[in-house]
């Protein structure tokens, strides 16, 4: 006969599954829930039932929001996204945002629908404009993306006076951009600050000098790779 656990094995096994398995944003559980209704309706019909159990994971794993460890060390840049670096370039920051019309370097980041799509700050600081523009659906991918799609841009000044820009832009499928910060809210580094809906992009403006520490088709971590070092 098989032994059951003692409470502080279990409390182990439980820790091991959450560190194992990651959280959903909050933004999640509305789609979660549909497709959980969608299986409970159809309970009596295979078919229905498992087309919802099904979306029901997927949209729990897209949505999900991994814990993750920021670097330490002082005047880093981190990636504000999961996924490929697609882009490295000088561009002018969006022009909504009445800042330098002057190129910057920027470093672009593909989320493709298997990354996870929460966003975070890639410099500790104060949020000091937060602007949402609307515009087209085109693919992510394409360099007119930053310049021609739906974008959010959130500028973040550091205690030094040092200025970042991370500007969140819809994709082909993606139709939904959440920014959960305002002017005035402060945020530390690898904080969660918002996320896209089913493939994206994000484009971050460095300050002029900083050093690129990123190569086009390199895998990016949120909050963990260090894109970049403030001049």
């Amino acid at each position: 006969m098989a032994r059951r656990p003692r409470t502080s094995e279990a409390s182990h096994l439980m820790e091991l599954v959450r560190s194992t398995v990651p959280p959903m944003h909050p933004a999640g559980l509305p789609f979660v829930g549909a497709s959980l209704a969608l299986a409970a309706a159809g309970r009596n019909h295979r078919w229905l039932r498992t087309v919802g159990l099904v979306s029901a994971g997927a949209q729990a794993a897209f949505f999900r929001h991994p814990h993750r460890v920021p670097p330490t060390r002082p005047g880093v840049v981190v990636a504000p996204a999961d996924g490929q670096v697609c882009l490295i370039e000088n561009a002018v920051p969006p022009p909504e945002l009445g800042r330098s019309t002057e190129p910057v370097p920027r470093i672009s980041i593909f989320l493709s629908v298997f990354d996870a799509h929460v966003q975070r700050a890639p410099i500790a600081g104060e949020v000091i404009a937060a602007v949402h523009r609307p515009g087209l659906f085109g693919s992510a991918d394409l360099p007119s993306a930053s310049a021609d799609n739906e974008r959010n841009s959130v500028v973040i000044r550091s205690p030094e006076g040092v200025e970042v820009v991370a500007v969140q832009i819809a994709g082909l499928v993606a139709r939904r951009i959440v920014c959960d910060v305002n002017v005035g809210d402060k945020v530390a580094l690898g904080d969660t600050y918002g996320l896209i809906r089913f493939g994206s992009r994000l484009d971050t403006y460095l300050p002029e000098g900083a050093n690129l520490l990123v190569s086009v088709g390199q895998r990016a971590v949120a909050g963990e790779t260090v894109i970049a070092e403030l001049p």
